[in-house]
C-alpha cells in the first residue's frame, strides 16, 4: 500500500485539485489534465494522488535529468515504496546503420552506463514482484524490451532441500546471462566447492548458496543498499528458504522456444536472400546469409547473441507488424495501473516523433541485405499504440498541449494556479532592444547586490557565448549553456548558480521545464519578439515561470513589437498572477521565497569514490567498481572510435594516455 510521508499538507489550490483527479481516476476518466504553475506543487499532488488511487505508477519525464529529479522527488514521499528510475543505459550510442550514398556501414557502437543498467533491471524486478511500485521513465519506456511473462517465467526458483546438482545449477545460470567471475559483480556468480554467491543484475542482493551433495542444503540473502558495499564492506547474511533468480538481461526465451525461434528465422532468411537474389542484389543476399547465420549459431550456442533485439519478433513470437513488448507490458501484466506524463506539452511529441526516425533508419538496412525485415519490429511503440496501452492517463504541465486539452476535455482539467508559499507568476515588462545590453547590465548588477541570480536566454549558442564573454569582461561572474554540454556538467553549472559561484547563465533552450532555481529573481528574454519555437507562447511561459519561485520575481522581455506568442504569454501570466494575489488577500499571506536545500541536481547513480585516469579531453571518469585496467579498455574503445573517424591527433593522444597508465 502506498504511504505519502511528509511534515506538509495540502493547501492553496492543491485540495480541489487533488480531489478532482482521484475523483476522475475513480470514475473511470481515462485522459484529466493537472494544469500547474511553476512552484503550486504539481510534484506532491501527483504524490496525493498516487496514495489515494493505491495503483502501480508509471510517470513519463521528457529528458534523464527531470526523470532524476521526480525520482529523487518520489523516494522522499514514498520511502516504504518501491520506486525505481528507467531511462536509456547509454552513455554513448551510435546505432546500427548504413549510407548508401558512401557504402558506408556504421556498426552500432555504445557505452552502457552498468549503474543505469542497474536500475533498469531493479524497476522490472520491481514490478513483477511487487504491487507499490513506482517507475519515472523517460520515453525509452516505449521502446522494446522483451515478453514480461518470459522474463518472470524464465525465472530459476531455487529452495532448500531442491534435488539439483552444483554443475547444473551453472548451467541455468550461463543460460540466463549470468557470467562466472572470482569477484562478485553484478549479474555475475562466484563458485567454491560447495557454494555458489549469485549477484543479481539489480544489485540490490547476493544469494549464497550451500550444497549439501546433489541438493540445496541451506540458503542465505545480503541486501545491498549500494552496489559499492560489495567490493568495500562484509556483507551480513540472513537465512532463507526461499527465492526467484531473474535473467540477467533481456530478451531471454525458453530452450524450446529458442528453437522454434531459429527455425524461423532461418526460414525468414531464405525468403529473404532469395528475394535479394531475385532482384540482382547479390552481395546483399551474401552479406544477409553471412551475418544472420553467424548470429543464430551464436544463439543456438548460448541462447544469446549481439544485437539480439533485432530478432526479438521472433523470439516473441509476434506476426509482422504487431508493436513491440516495452515496459508499459510490465505493467499492464499488474492489470490497472496509472499513468502520469509530466511535462506533456514535450513528453507526447517526443512519445509521437520516436518511430519515425527508427523506421526510417532501419529500412536502409533491410534494403541493403544488413538486416532481416523482422528487425523493423525492434522499435518503438507507433502513438496510437502507446495511446492504447497507457490507460488512465494524467497530463501534468503548466503549459498543457492542445492534444492534452482536447483529449482530456474542459470537464477534466484541474487547475493549480495558486502556490503553498503565496509566491506570484513574475512581474513583466517590455523593453525595446535599442540599448539592451547596457539596460540588461544595469538589472543585472541590481540583482547581484541583493545576492540574486538571473537567467538570460537568447536565440543561438553562438549570442549565449559572445554575451557571456561581454559580461564576464565587466566583471560578472557568468556561465553559459548549450546542448553540447554533457548533462554532469549542465547539473554541475545550475549548482555553481545556486551556491553563488555564477551570478548569471545564459542559455539557449535550456532553462525551461522542472528545473527549480529558486534563487533566480530575473529572467531576461533577448529577441522575444522573434517568433517561433523558442519564442512561442508555451516556450515564453516556460522561461518566465523561471522567476515564480522568488517574491520578487520579473521577466525582462526585449522585443520593438509585441507578437501573438508574446501577447497571450503575457496576458495568461497577468491572469494567473490576478489570481493568486486574489487568493493571498483573502488568506492573509505574504509571498516568501522558496528555501530549498543545494545538492538535488544529481543523477541518481552512485557517485562515491571517484578514481580519474588520465587528464583533459581523454580522461576517465569511474563512480563506484572502477580499476585502471577499465579506464585503459574505455581509452582503447575511444582509440579505435578516433581511427575509424580520422581523427589522428585525437588518437595519439588517446595512444599517449594508455601507454601512459599501463606504465603506472
Amino acid at each position: 500500500m502506498f504511504k505519502l510521508v511528509s511534515k506538509f499538507e495540502p493547501t492553496g489550490d492543491q485540495p480541489q485539485a487533488i480531489a478532482k483527479l482521484v475523483k476522475g481516476l475513480k470514475t473511470g476518466k481515462e485522459s484529466q489534465v493537472l494544469l500547474g504553475v511553476t512552484g503550486s506543487g504539481k510534484t506532491f499532488t501527483m504524490a496525493k494522488v498516487i496514495e489515494q488511487y493505491q495503483k502501480p505508477v508509471l510517470i513519463i519525464s521528457h529528458n534523464k535529468t527531470l526523470a532524476a529529479q521526480l525520482y529523487k522527488e518520489f523516494k522522499e514521499f514514498f520511502p516504504n515504496n518501491a520506486v525505481h528510475y528507467f531511462v536509456s543505459y547509454y552513455d554513448y550510442y551510435q546505432p546500427e546503420a548504413y549510407l548508401p550514398h558512401t557504402d558506408t556501414y556504421i556498426e552500432k557502437d555504445s557505452k552502457i552506463n552498468e549503474e543505469i543498467d542497474r536500475l533498469r533491471h531493479a524497476a522490472t524486478q520491481g514490478l513483477i514482484s511487487r504491487n507499490d511500485v513506482i517507475i519515472v521513465a523517460s520515453v525509452s519506456c516505449i521502446y522494446n524490451l522483451g515478453n514480461p511473462e518470459d522474463y518472470k517465467n524464465l525465472g530459476l526458483e531455487i529452495f532448500e532441500g531442491k534435488k539439483i546438482k552444483p554443475s547444473d545449477l551453472v548451467r541455468g545460470l550461463m543460460r540466463l546471462q549470468y557470467a562466472q567471475d572470482i569477484e562478485l559483480k553484478r549479474g555475475s556468480f562466484r563458485k567454491t566447492t560447495n557454494e555458489l554467491e549469485i549477484v543479481s543484475p539489480a544489485s540490490q542482493e547476493v544469494i549464497k548458496i550451500v550444497f549439501k551433495g546433489d541438493s540445496i542444503g541451506r540458503m542465505y540473502r545480503a541486501t545491498i543498499a549500494d552496489p559499492e558495499e560489495l567490493e568495500l564492506n562484509e556483507l551480513s547474511y540472513e537465512k532463507i528458504v526461499h527465492t526467484i533468480i531473474f535473467p540477467a538481461k533481456y530478451w531471454l526465451t525458453s530452450d524450446s522456444k529458442v528453437g522454434l525461434a531459429i527455425e524461423n528465422i532461418k526460414s525468414e532468411l531464405q525468403k529473404h536472400v532469395k528475394f535479394l537474389k531475385k532482384t540482382s542484389k547479390l552481395q546483399e543476399a551474401s552479406r544477409l546469409q553471412e551475418k544472420t547465420t553467424a548470429d543464430l549459431e551464436m544463439m543456438r550456442q548460448t541462447g544469446y547473441c549481439h544485437g539480439i533485439e533485432n530478432y526479438s519478433s521472433h523470439l516473441d513470437f509476434r506476426k509482422p507488424g504487431e508493436p513491440p513488448y516495452t515496459l508499459i507490458d510490465f505493467f499492464k501484466s499488474k492489470g490497472e495501473f496509472l499513468t502520469i506524463i509530466d511535462e506533456s506539452h514535450i513528453t507526447m511529441p517526443q512519445v509521437r516523433s520516436m518511430y519515425n526516425g527508427d523506421h526510417s533508419r532501419k529500412t536502409t538496412l533491410v534494403n541493403y541485405g544488413w538486416r532481416l525485415p523482422s528487425a523493423l519490429d525492434n522499435r518503438p511503440l507507433r502513438f496510437p499504440e502507446f495511446n492504447e496501452r497507457i490507460q488512465k492517463a494524467v497530463y501534468v504541465s503548466a503549459t498543457p498541449a492542445e492534444y492534452e486539452l482536447k483529449r482530456a476535455g474542459k470537464q477534466n482539467i484541474a487547475e493549480q494556479l495558486v502556490r503553498p508559499t503565496g509566491l506570484l507568476d513574475p512581474t513583466i515588462e517590455i523593453v525595446p532592444t535599442k540599448g539592451q545590453i547596457p539596460h540588461l547590465l544595469e538589472n543585472i548588477r541590481e540583482r547581484v547586490a541583493r545576492n540574486e541570480r538571473v537567467i538570460v536566454t537568447t536565440l543561438t549558442k553562438r549570442m549565449a557565448e559572445d554575451l557571456s564573454e561581454h559580461l564576464a569582461g565587466q566583471g560578472i561572474k557568468v556561465n553559459y549553456l548549450h546542448s553540447e554540454i554533457k548533462t554532469l556538467d549542465r547539473l554541475k553549472i545550475l549548482k555553481d548558480l545556486r551556491l553563488g559561484n555564477h551570478d548569471v547563465i545564459i542559455g539557449v533552450n535550456l532553462l525551461r521545464e522542472g528545473l527549480d532555481l529558486p534563487e533566480v529573481s530575473l529572467i531576461a528574454i533577448l529577441d522575444a519578439d522573434k517568433e517561433g519555437f523558442l519564442r512561442n507562447a508555451t516556450t515564453l511561459i516556460q522561461t518566465m515561470g523561471r522567476a515564480a519561485r522568488h517574491s520578487k520575481g520579473h521577466v525582462i522581455l526585449y522585443a520593438d513589437k509585441v507578437t501573438k506568442s508574446m501577447d497571450f504569454a503575457v496576458k495568461e501570466t497577468t491572469r494567473r498572477r490576478k489570481t493568486q494575489e486574489e487568493y493571498n488577500t483573502k488568506h492573509g499571506i505574504t509571498p516568501t521565497t522558496i528555501i530549498k536545500s543545494i545538492g538535488d541536481f544529481d543523477l541518481p547513480i552512485s557517485r562515491k569514490a571517484a578514481q580519474r585516469y588520465g587528464e583533459g579531453e581523454t580522461e576517465v571518469v569511474f563512480f563506484g567498481n572502477g580499476s585502471r585496467q577499465k579506464a585503459v579498455k574505455q581509452l582503447q574503445r575511444l582509440l579505435e572510435r578516433a581511427i575509424r573517424k580520422f581523427d589522428y591527433e585525437h588518437a595519439i593522444d588517446l595512444k599517449d594516455q594508455i601507454r601512459k597508465l599501463k606504465t603506472q
